[in-house]
């Protein structure tokens, strides 16, 4: 049976529930009762929708804490949770970037996490639940990846690109220095005429 790029997000989410339903945790995060929030506490937790753990982003988070920490997926699974309750998908971009010691991520040298680089949003919504506006629903376009927004992920062509660019770059710095140093000598010379002539 052929596979497409679509069947990894398929793999990675069955591999995730599989670990979640052999220890035993189970694949939706409850959210708290509201009577538990402490209002006095900054730290507690005012959400009340509850969290998907086996959606492809929090497999995907949970994933990439486990792999960033070396532990395994139940010792990040609250941690997942907290993510995704508080920033949802988006929140997978900021996750990658604290992962690299906040620097900023470029999705086309580095492939996305969530994605895998396609550039696409692995999940393939519709026009509604994507928030498309009204006329595009009929336009048959893609719905870019929420976390690397659509870059294309190719660093061999983007670095060949950049090469290109320094190199023209360093050619016109080059060039110029070679005219500033020609119009130096000219000056110099110009000036130990005249100051030969007095």
């Amino acid at each position: 049976m052929p596979t497409t790029v679509f069947d990894q997000f398929t793999r990675r989410t069955a591999e995730i529930t599989a670990q979640l339903t052999t220890l035993g945790i189970p694949l939706t995060a409850p959210a708290p009762p509201p009577a538990e929030a402490d209002p006095a506490d900054p730290w507690a937790s005012n959400y009340t929708v509850p969290v998907d753990r086996s959606s492809l982003a929090w497999c995907t988070a949970v994933q990439m804490l486990a792999d960033h920490h070396h532990t395994g997926i139940d010792r990040q699974v609250l941690a997942a949770d907290a993510l995704l309750r508080e920033l949802g998908i988006r929140g997978l971009a900021q996750l990658h970037s604290d992962l690299h010691h906040g620097a900023p991520i470029d999705y086309r040298f580095t492939r996305c996490p969530y994605c895998s680089g396609i550039g696409e949003d692995p999940t393939r919504p519709d026009c509604q639940d994507a928030g498309c506006a009204p006329w595009l629903e009929f336009a048959g376009h893609d719905h870019v990846c929420p976390v690397c927004r659509g870059d294309d992920y190719q660093p061999e062509w983007f670095a060949e690109e950049q090469m290109t660019e320094l190199e023209e770059r360093l050619a016109d710095v080059l060039e110029e220095r070679e005219e500033r140093a020609s119009m130096r000598f000219r000056l110099g010379a110009l000036l130990r005429r005249r100051g030969m002539r007095s």
